[in-house]
């Protein structure tokens, strides 16, 4: 990230890059005394100022972000070229970073203040101004560049990285109970109302319909890549292995932009060869030499192609659980605060899913704290969740990687024009960033558990709040295992063929049609979620101090209660799902724990949906079901059943 005295540089070389011969897209304030005294006050605050599009014109929405380090209290402002103030906003989110968003959907040519007025700031630093020039005409778009994906005008630092953060935060945005979920990613990208960065390059690259649609190892790159893309900053990506032979994950190659990978080996030959690495990390012999499409000539169609076939082909679960001190990684993990945990920060499980933190929630009189998250799926489903122990799975075993919250290591570029990651030991000591932190690597799991609920909620918890949140956590996992048992059955009524079980351990971790409908991970993160609410009573009899109790009720008394409570709210929580037939069939939460059993083997799309919710057999619920897996698979299932009845995964081979 550029510091905010320094944005006025970058945007004009941002501009001759990709917008040709058009005007400037911020400049100082006219006054140079006002100009020295405005950047001297933006670098006190830590503060980023980003105008979208980067060549501002009258046919385009013009948006303006400030972000700070620090919680600021204060009013930003647009005022509009005839002295109006166009829009204005008190409306302080995030945290950290704090920031403040304002637009105006047709703004008129000519000089433009966007201000920021701090509350309580005495002197010259109580306003903060950027002048923004709006053109009369859409100004003319540049060729493709002829290095790399795309150009780098700008450079990753503490400021850039907290427009990351807000990017992400208000593209994710939605009120806490609405539990937003989009087909893919492209959808949320596609939608102006969210994407800060829509069309920011001028070449009305949000509107080519670029088909966006990651897994759960590709979201954060995708995101990163995205952002970086369109502010003209460094990109890259690692390639590891898989870990196995007891040994985590390793990346012995890395690329980026500017030194692009070779073509890739299609999915399903690196499937058939256990990956390039083989079975114990060791490399494998060299696939046959295939035909792969070239990246096609032209910026927007060429950064599609990039995450589409490069990234999303050079990336997987195993790229997040490397070692915790390695440094040749695309992660490096930090400490368990809420300066760190911040949107943008990414969490990889031990066994394989990764999630990206896109609010924080802080306890309030009326509500716990809580993190925000969003997964992908490999059907292409974004949602957001809510960060707890059913969705946030964590263990210490260095077979299986070094798991919990990481960062994207800073990528760097040298005088010479390379592009290069920081060490661990530099990201230690760098002023931007100083975060890289193993205490994670410390903690068992309790442990960190015990942590997380100090981050989140410093003030001890009303216990009965705390239960109907974890409750709400699990419907919400529920509701999510609906869309996805959904999308199989669509897969079977559209024609789709029988699909083989995969041996062993690569249930969890295959490509096609397996890992698209087929629920085996989601489904072992359900029964894990389900002893978490169920356990929670037992929870807050061991702890306590963590939990408000009523004055006159001893533990055993609010043990007593909560049990009450929970076998209350399971029983009356309801959802419904679509049965084979079309017709819609209506369980509660206690109907989805009575069935723990049966749903330790629910997991295969081959099976009817009625199957797959556990539904008793010759009941009036299971007459519409017309499919099941065949012997063979069942016995499969039978053999795989230990690791969902004991909750563990096993680690690869």
């Amino acid at each position: 990230m550029i510091p905010a005295r320094q944005f006025t540089a970058a945007a004009a070389t941002a501009l001759s890059l990709v917008a040709g011969a058009a005007c400037v897209c911020l400049f100082p304030v006219a006054d140079g005394r006002a100009q020295g005294s405005s950047g001297n006050c933006e670098n006190e605050a830590q503060l980023a100022i980003l105008s979208s599009p980067i060549a501002p014109w009258k046919g385009a929405p013009l948006r303006v972000v400030f972000a700070a380090e620090e919680p600021l209290d204060g009013e930003l402002s647009l005022t509009a070229p005839d002295g109006s103030v166009a829009a204005k906003s008190r409306d302080r989110q995030g945290g950290p970073p704090y920031f403040w968003f304002a637009e105006t959907a047709s703004p008129a040519a000519g000089t433009w203040i966007a201000k920021l007025t701090r509350d309580g700031a005495s002197g010259a630093c109580g306003t903060i101004a950027r002048e923004i020039t709006v053109a009369r005409k859409e100004p003319p778009r540049a060729g493709a560049t002829s290095k790399g994906v795309w150009p780098v005008r700008a450079a990753w630092d503490r400021e850039m990285e907290n427009l990351y953060s807000a990017w992400i935060e208000t593209l994710f945005d939605d009120p806490l109970d609405a539990a937003p979920s989009w087909p893919a990613l492209h959808e949320v990208l596609r939608d102006p109302s969210r994407n800060i960065l829509f069309n920011h390059l001028g070449w009305r690259e949000d509107e080519k319909k670029l088909i966006i649609r990651p897994d759960c190892a590709d979201l954060p790159y995708f995101l990163r890549a995205y952002f970086a893309f369109k502010m003209g900053l460094a990109f890259g990506y690692a390639n590891c292995t898989r870990g196995g032979g007891g040994k985590p994950p390793y990346c012995p190659a890395w690329w980026n932009i500017h030194k692009e990978e070779p073509p890739p080996v299609p999915a399903q030959q690196r499937s058939a060869s256990r990956e390039q690495f083989g079975l114990f990390g060791a490399r494998a012999a060299p696939a046959p030499a295939i035909k792969v499409p070239r990246r096609p000539a032209g910026l927007v169609p060429g950064f599609g192609h990039y995450l589409r076939v490069t990234v999303a082909n050079g990336v997987h679960s195993g790229s997040g659980r490397t070692a915790a001190d390695d440094d040749d990684t695309d992660y490096y993990p930090v400490a368990l605060s809420e300066k760190t945990l911040r949107p943008g920060t990414v969490y990889a499980d031990p066994y394989g899913h990764i999630l990206v933190l896109v609010r924080r929630l802080p306890q309030s009189d009326d509500a716990a704290g809580v993190f925000l998250a969003v997964d992908g799926q490999p059907d292409g489903t974004v949602a957001r969740k809510r960060f707890w122990r059913g969705n946030f799975l964590f263990a210490q075993d260095p077979a299986l990687g070094s798991p919990g919250f990481k960062r994207f290591r800073p990528i760097v570029r040298e005088k010479n024009g390379t592009l290069r990651r920081l060490t661990n030991a530099e990201i230690a000591k760098d002023p931007q960033y100083g975060d890289f932190s193993l205490d994670q690597s410390q903690l068992e799991v309790e442990e960190f558990y015990d942590r997380m609920d100090e981050v989140m909620s410093p003030v001890p918890l009303n216990p009965v709040r705390a239960l109907k949140e974890a409750i709400t956590s699990l419907e919400e996992q529920v509701h999510a295992r609906v869309t996805s048992v959904e999308n199989g059955r669509k897969y079977q009524i559209e024609g789709g063929h029988e699909v083989a079980i995969p041996d062993g351990t690569s249930i969890f971790e295959t490509t096609g049609p397996w890992e698209d409908f087929a629920t085996p991970s989601r489904d072992l993160r359900l029964l894990i979620a389900i002893d978490v609410v169920r356990g929670l009573p037992d929870r807050v009899a061991r702890r306590p101090e963590r939990y408000a109790t009523p004055p006159g009720k001893s533990v055993e008394d609010v043990k007593a209660e909560l049990e009450k409570v929970l076998a209350e709210e399971l029983s009356t929580r309801k959802f419904s799902y679509t049965r084979s037939d079309g017709s819609q069939w209506e369980l509660t939460l206690k109907d989805v724990i009575d069935r723990l059993a049966e749903l330790e083997m629910a997991y295969n799309v081959n099976d009817c949906v009625e199957l797959r919710w556990g539904a008793p057999e010759n009941s009036d619920e299971a007459s519409t079901c017309k499919r099941q897996a065949s012997k063979a698979q069942r016995a499969k299932m039978a053999e795989y059943r230990a690791w969902f009845n004991e909750r563990r995964r096993p680690p690869r081979l």
